[in-house]
């Protein structure tokens, strides 16, 4: 049986998973990035732990058929060189050469959403599938996109943001530099900015108890929590939050009409309470209304780990090119 490493490489943390061919982590080990510093000292801890993880699956590095990098930032994966990673202070930096300075095996690099992507299509909500989007919903939103089993991330490989797609004109300030973008709307960080605005307009919402009060303690559960308390002003906030996912989940089935957009991050954990009112108001604003041929939307199923995986899985694509 072959192996494969498959290194998720964070702002915060570095995890790494060997993945057998089932597409299963069997061993897991991970550590603090540490950004800011030098990347051959980052290369170092990220080598260092993939050998670790081989260690605890009583595996050595024979058995590894290739080691797969997620990272931050514009990734071209044919020059192995990370252009631009603000989180981690990476500018134009060649990490798969040296990551194959410090591990003998071929290296392949992606993006970690675009990894992310690859590992819910290879083994996770989208099994089966090849014409994938993910959108994750977090701090902010990330994407990745794979059309036809390759992950697509245009020509300068700067592409695939979703969450910098506009939906408002001239709407609310994104992270980005522009407004209107569906980072904030969709993100968590901007259903925490509703909850605020709705607790600020109705003084006896539920919402004030569940927040303890502070607008500072507010979170991505909390008008979640009031709705489900039977809370009236809760349950407008989620059918807002709702109704900007629906909106742009149906721009982008429109745009790629995929066999699936899978969505992820930690919002994804509300299940069908959040699933089944986007679906409901999704798939009316698609031009696809065949209800036997539309595209799925489904929660992504692998949550931390699909970073791993998708890293750990990305010679498939090249193997699948050698095969032609």
């Amino acid at each position: 049986m072959g192996y494969y490493i498959g290194i998720d490489l964070g702002g915060t943390n570095i995890a790494v998973g060997v993945v057998d061919e089932q597409y299963q982590i069997v061993s897991k080990v991970s550590c603090k990035t540490k950004a800011f510093r030098p990347a051959q000292e980052i290369a170092d801890d990220m080598a260092a732990a993939a050998m670790e993880a081989l260690k605890q699956a009583e595996l050595s590095l024979e058995q590894v058929a290739w080691v797969g990098v997620g990272t931050p930032g514009s990734v071209n994966p044919h020059s192995g060189i990370v252009g631009l990673a603000a989180n981690l202070g990476f500018h134009d930096v060649p990490l798969t050469e040296l990551m194959a300075q410090r591990i003998a095996k071929p290296i392949y690099l992606e993006n970690d959403a675009n990894a992310a992507a690859y590992g819910e299509m290879m083994a996770g909500a989208a099994k089966g599938l090849d014409s994938v989007i993910l959108i994750t919903l977090g701090t902010g939103v990330g994407g990745g996109i794979i059309i036809n089993g390759k992950i697509q991330s245009g020509f300068n490989y700067k592409g695939a943001e979703l969450g910098h797609i506009g939906m408002v004109y001239n709407g609310v300030p994104c992270t980005c530099g522009r407004r209107g973008c569906i980072e904030a709307y969709c993100s968590v960080t901007a259903l925490v900015r509703i909850t605020r605005e709705a607790m600020q307009l109705h003084a006896k919402s539920k919402m004030w108890e569940l927040a303890e009060n502070s607008l500072d303690k507010v979170n991505g559960r909390t008008a979640f929590d009031a709705m489900r308390a039977g809370d009236e002003a809760g349950a407008a906030v989620v059918a807002q939050y709702e109704d900007y996912i629906a909106y742009a989940v149906s721009g982008i089935i429109n745009l790629f009409q995929p066999q699936a957009v899978v969505i992820g991050g930690g919002i994804s954990k509300e299940g069908e309470t959040l699933f089944g009112p986007v679906r409901e108001r999704a798939y009316p604003q698609t031009f696809n209304h065949d209800p036997q041929n539309c595209t799925q939307i489904l929660k992504a199923q692998l949550g931390n780990d699909a970073g791993i995986i998708g890293a750990a899985l990305l010679g498939k694509q090249y193997e699948s090119d050698a095969s032609k």
